[in-house]
Parts: C-alpha cells; sequence; structure tokens
C-alpha cells in the first residue's frame, strides 16, 4: 500500500513538471527560431547578385560576405612582404600578388589593375613605388588576363546570363575586400588604380563602392558610348553599352577625386579620347598629361601619383 501511494501522489507530480518542462524548452526553440527569421530578412545578407538599371548602371550588393584568402607563397624583402594569394570570385579563381611595407601600424592599400594581356606579375613595377611610399598593393591576375569580347558579352547579356565585363568589375571589387579584412591594412583608406582596359573596370568598381576612396586610370579613357547610340533603337542593347563604359559612372564618383595620367605619345588609346572622358567627369577631378612613355605608366607619372594618392589616402 505504502508503495501504491507513493505511485499514486508523487510519480504524476514529476511526470507532470517534465511536461511542462518540454513545454517551456519548445516555447523557448520557436522564439529563437523566429528571433533569427526576423534578424536574418531584416539585416542585409552577403550576396554576388547583379543588376543593370534601365538607364544602364550596373550595380552589385555593398555587403558581399566574407572573402576566403589562401596564401600560395611568402617572400620577404628589406622593407616589405610579398604574399602570392588566391580568393574565389564567383566562377573564377583571382590570383594576386600582395606586398605590403614593413610597418608598426596598419597601412593604406591600393588595387592594381593591369592592362590587356598583362599578368599580375606586370603590376609589380608600380607595386614596388607605391611600397617605397607606403601604400600596400595588390595586383590582380584579370580574367581573361583582362581581355574583353564585347559582341560575345553582349550574347550573353541579351541572354539574362551575366556579361564578363561585370564579372571583371566584381572581381575589383572582391579584391577590396580582400584588402578591407587583412589586419594589416587600414580599411577606411583604399583606393584602386587601373591601366588601360585596368583603367575602364577601376573606374566603375570605384563608381560602384562608395567606401573606396579615389580612382587614378592611367593610359584609359571610356568608350563615348552615347555618341554612338543615336541610331540604336533596342534598348536592351543601350543598357547593355551603357553598363560597360566608364562614362556612364562619372556621376557616380564625387566627392571621391577622379585622377587620370596619360602620355601625349600614347599609341593604343589616344589622349584625345582620356580628355574626352574627363571633360565628362565632374570635380573633384585632376588630368596629367606626360611627355614621356607611350602607353601605360612611366616615370614622369610617378610625382603627380604620389601627390594624389597622399591627397585620398592621407
Amino acid at each position: 500500500m505504502k508503495n501504491k501511494r507513493y505511485l499514486g501522489k508523487i510519480k504524476p507530480d514529476k511526470i507532470e513538471n517534465k511536461s511542462g518542462t518540454n513545454k517551456k524548452t519548445i516555447i523557448a526553440i520557436i522564439g529563437v527560431v523566429a528571433f533569427l527569421v526576423l534578424v536574418y530578412s531584416v539585416i542585409p545578407q552577403a550576396s554576388d547578385k547583379w543588376d543593370v538599371s534601365k538607364d544602364g548602371i550596373l550595380s552589385y550588393p555593398e555587403n558581399r560576405g566574407k572573402v576566403e584568402v589562401k596564401v600560395l607563397k611568402t617572400e620577404s624583402g628589406s622593407n616589405y612582404t610579398l604574399e602570392t594569394i588566391s580568393f574565389a570570385s564567383k566562377d573564377y579563381t583571382i590570383e594576386g600578388l600582395l606586398r605590403i611595407p614593413l610597418s608598426a601600424k596598419k597601412v593604406p592599400a591600393v588595387v592594381i589593375l593591369p592592362g590587356a594581356t598583362v599578368p599580375k606579375e606586370g603590376t609589380q613595377g608600380l607595386a614596388g613605388i607605391l611600397s617605397s611610399m607606403g601604400y600596400a598593393s595588390l595586383g590582380i591576375e584579370q580574367r581573361n588576363r583582362g581581355g574583353v569580347s564585347i559582341k560575345y558579352d553582349y550574347g550573353l547579356f541579351r541572354e539574362g546570363k551575366e556579361p564578363i565585363e561585370h564579372k571583371m568589375v566584381f572581381d575589383a571589387l572582391r579584391a577590396v575586400d580582400v584588402l578591407r579584412q587583412d589586419s594589416r591594412i587600414d580599411a577606411n583608406r583604399i583606393a584602386i588604380i587601373g591601366e588601360s582596359n585596368g583603367g575602364r573596370f577601376a573606374i566603375i568598381a570605384s563608381a560602384l563602392d562608395p567606401d573606396i576612396k579615389g580612382v587614378a586610370g592611367i593610359s584609359t579613357s571610356g568608350y563615348d558610348t552615347e555618341s554612338e547610340l543615336i541610331n540604336i533603337r533596342d534598348e536592351n542593347a543601350i543598357r547593355f553599352y551603357r553598363s560597360i563604359d566608364p562614362d556612364t559612372y562619372l556621376g557616380l564618383l564625387p566627392p571621391r577625386k577622379f585622377v587620370m595620367l596619360h602620355s601625349v605619345n600614347d599609341n593604343i588609346i589616344p589622349i584625345g579620347l582620356a580628355e574626352n572622358t574627363f571633360g565628362k567627369a565632374k570635380e573633384p577631378k585632376r588630368f596629367y598629361s606626360v611627355t614621356t612613355g607611350t602607353h601605360g605608366f612611366s616615370e614622369s607619372m610617378r610625382g603627380p601619383l604620389e601627390n594624389e594618392l597622399r591627397q585620398m589616402l592621407g
């Protein structure tokens, strides 16, 4: 009988307590899940989605998420370190050369986009100069070595697929992200320099990311698309051609400074084309014409570039 009273009075109480605890646990879990869903819907998620507006403006999300960077090789100089790195950008693995001057504090940095056919190693002459000025740099190996096919890209765009030139802009933005997340870099002081075709991608990428402090285009220009669209009636084609033309994005650069450096002897992109692009840009801007060299960076550009980077990056 004692055992019966024990089973009849005590054990049911214990069962009821367990049931109540389970209900509270379930309610708590539901509450946490609901909270996480709310947070996920309110906070923008990292994304690489692209869009082109009716006016032909390419866009990517500002929150592109963390970049997984692999260090493939490290070299040490007397006053710098040079890392060969790789990182994913959409469907492509980008390799780059990250040069960082030795410093006890975080340093400003520059992404270098080379011209067509130029490998990442071709950025290191300029990278060495920047390092001596106290700037880190990341020179990247662009898709197709910077070469493009406008006809092929338009075919992709017409089918609703992302053109290679758009992806190359995204690659430049991801290179900026690589620098921003590096603990040795001052994430608030990053600019882009682009040579030739790389200058076109540099201008567009800088326009799309308002936290990039400025852009310098060396031996580059826009396509002057607007003068070519007079007789085109296909709105899709107009949107595409505008989306790949740096001229389209010049109005998005201020208050960041736009700098162009060009040789009067340039036989690839005549200086007149560069002056035409510069004329469309808004202040603050600065154009430097030099009489040395032909296409690409030359020693006489060094002084102006150093002065302009000092103003951009402090």
